[in-house]
């Protein structure tokens, strides 16, 4: 006899808060595993590499929202509106830019050797960014632009989120590469032969690993969700506004 689990219908605004809470802590743990972060973090994480000397004051959650604020900007150009809650996911990007810094810091002196156990804690995190994303997925509230972008584009072009979202993480890899390649001058230097076992500037073996594997672990981790939480709001006078701007 199976176990039922009661489901609670009103997380609109939870989704929210787990979705910050979630991407974060995985981005985080994916960058202590030192294989390469996410496809999706990995051009803020370059661009600090990159600048870290010149600002030292900037941490990479100050690059982050900056390099979030210029998806709003292409996700209005390439949507062809301007609502609130574009604007809103430029605080989001915000809040979700210190909350990666504090896990940042309080994962600061956690150090793993072992190749195996690297490549154990990039999969946990991976599971546990798939979760805020789905999360993420499923809230009314603005969201960061990475995921607002696919969310939106694919509502207005009546595209399939699961493929959309496969092939926007690829476009980001590109992306990724192409940076990582154009603003640092010792990809001839780097031994190439390791990269399975290091990053180069944040990217490695294990970005590629979860540019293939985000998507499916976010439509399993959606599916999971589902039976656990509603998407139905608290605030229905808020969900009402956010919809009509």
């Amino acid at each position: 006899m199976g176990i039922k689990v009661k489901r609670f219908n009103k997380a609109g605004e939870l989704y929210w808060l787990l979705g910050v809470l979630f991407i974060s802590l995985g981005v985080c743990l994916c960058k202590k595993a030192d294989l390469g972060v996410s496809m999706i973090a990995a051009p803020a994480f370059i661009i600090y590499d990159a600048i870290k000397e010149l600002v030292p004051f900037f941490t990479v959650g100050v690059v982050e929202y900056i390099v979030q604020a210029f998806f709003v900007a292409l996700l209005c150009v390439v949507v062809f509106k301007v609502k609130v809650k574009y604007l809103l996911s430029i605080l989001v990007g915000v809040i979700y830019g210190y909350v990666l810094d504090m896990w940042l810091l309080i994962f600061k002196d956690v150090y793993i050797n072992e190749v195996w156990a690297r490549y154990l804690m990039l999969i946990v995190g991976d599971a546990v960014t798939a979760i805020g994303v789905a999360c993420f997925f499923r809230t009314y509230l603005p969201i960061q632009s990475y995921d607002i972008f696919v969310k939106d584009v694919a509502l207005r072009y009546n595209l399939n989120i699961n493929k959309f979202k496969l092939i926007y993480d690829f476009s980001l890899l590109t992306v990724s590469v192409v940076l990582a390649f154009s603003l640092f001058g010792d990809v001839k230097t780097f031994d190439w032969t390791q990269i399975y076992k290091m990053s180069y500037h944040n990217l490695g073996l294990g970005t590629l690993i979860t540019t293939i594997i985000n998507s499916p672990f976010i439509f399993v981790a959606g599916k999971l969700l589902d039976k656990l939480l509603g998407q139905e709001p608290i605030f229905i006078k808020a969900k009402a506004f956010l919809d009509r701007g």
